[in-house]
């Protein structure tokens, strides 16, 4: 390698950090009391599964959803009915003094969403099955195709109204399993033509002067979902169409293989600096999806809610029983958000892959630990029985210690 081609290699350390993926700039979207996008932070959301028609049920659901630090809750309303029940379970929590945002899950009714975004902040549409042409007649010609984008801004006209007049925000949600057979004749059944749907319906609710949109890409398939939501994202962007994302693996399944699917998808693109909201979608309680999602954006460094550990996965040069001395780290120190602690197995690597953490605990063999404040090495040797309390003792000298 000459010293050009070496040249293009050599870097300070700002300059490097441009290579970090920067957060994608959106437009806020105010979904009651809260916003989605601009400068806010990525919202939890989640959804109720139980009948809509059950008032008390499906208010105790949403308090519990709440309790666990959902920021946003989906009813789904299937019809006119479910939707007019939504007046009384918004009714009921706010008795309960109880404000969060309540989002109406519409698919084949347009009707019941005219009536929902009269009662809730926010209302989801499916592109693939709320408008359906129902004729055989495909694949259609380039005016029959332009014809029937027309025919969906007639019918949604009636809803952008609604919602312009109550302040109600709406969300456009392809999902690669119902992409209308309007679609799929002409682009696939892809990821592109997923962005496509929610491009065109993004520019028709554009085009009627309201911009209180937020748009998703949902599939099982996490490749499927990463992608389409990437080309949506480029799509959008190019157009200075700036909605708010909202990411999520559809049908991920439950346990950890539904966390896990999730994680990928969602942390994917979190990390390619895409996502202004999440759910987290497990075949388990509602309330078991929050902290789920509290775990991937404390991961993806986007929300912090506890501390963070920084431990390598021992190798022969470590000198002490890391994992039981990480287990009682944690367990003193979890609840301090926003600190992040190394406790690494020697001094080879240790100091130098948890060169970003506040505070390290790193093995120096003979029963002995070296205690770090950010990269300066501050004690050395302490006996392994009182490194803990010195640990803590230094979180303490700098302020930076709560009691539980």
């Amino acid at each position: 390698m000459n010293k050009e081609e070496l040249a293009q290699y050599t870097a300070s350390e700002e300059d490097y950090s441009s290579f970090l993926f920067q957060k994608r700039h959106s437009w806020e979207v105010k979904v009651g009391n809260i916003g989605i996008g601009g400068n806010n932070p990525i919202r939890i959301q989640s959804m109720t599964n139980t009948n809509t028609m059950n008032t008390m049920d499906t208010v105790n659901q949403t308090l519990r959803l709440v309790d666990a630090g959902c920021e946003l809750v989906r009813i789904t309303a299937q019809d006119v009915k479910a939707a007019q029940n939504l007046y009384e379970i918004r009714n009921e929590l706010e008795k309960r003094n109880c404000f969060v945002p309540l989002i109406a899950d519409i698919h084949f009714n347009p009707k019941a969403a005219e009536v929902a975004a009269t009662i809730v902040q926010k209302v989801r549409i499916n592109p693939g099955n709320y408008f359906e042409r129902n004729s055989s007649n495909f694949p259609l010609t380039d005016k029959e195709y332009n014809d029937e984008l027309e025919k969906i801004k007639e019918r949604l006209f009636p809803l952008i109204e609604i919602c312009k007049k109550h302040n109600t925000a709406i969300r456009v949600g392809t999902n690669h399993g119902s992409l209308s057979q309007r679609i799929v004749m002409k682009y696939g059944n892809t990821p592109f033509a997923m962005a496509v749907s929610a491009l065109e319906f993004a520019r028709i609710i554009h085009s009627m002067d309201f911009d209180s949109l937020v748009l998703s890409q949902k599939a099982s398939n996490v490749k499927v979902m990463v992608s389409s939501v990437r080309l949506m994202k480029e799509m959008l962007d190019k157009e200075g169409l700036l909605y708010p994302i909202h990411l999520g693996v559809t049908e991920a399944g439950s346990g950890e293989d539904g966390k896990i699917k999730s994680a990928v998808g969602i942390g994917t693109l979190l990390s390619l600096g895409i996502g202004d909201t999440i759910r987290v979608s497990l075949t388990e309680k509602p309330e078991a999806e929050i902290p789920v999602a509290k775990d991937i954006l404390q991961a993806s460094g986007d929300r912090i809610y506890k501390a963070e550990f920084v431990s390598c996965p021992t190798c022969g040069r470590t000198s002490y029983d890391l994992e039981s001395v990480l287990t009682k780290v944690k367990e003193r120190c979890n609840h301090l958000v926003g600190v992040k602690i190394g406790v690494m197995g020697c001094i080879v690597n240790g100091p130098g892959e948890m060169a970003d953490a506040d505070y390290g605990y790193v093995g120096s063999g003979n029963k002995k630990v070296n205690l770090y404040r950010g990269k300066e090495s501050v004690f050395q040797n302490v006996d392994e029985e009182s490194a803990i309390e010195k640990l803590i003792d230094m979180i303490k000298e700098d302020g930076r210690w709560i009691e539980k």
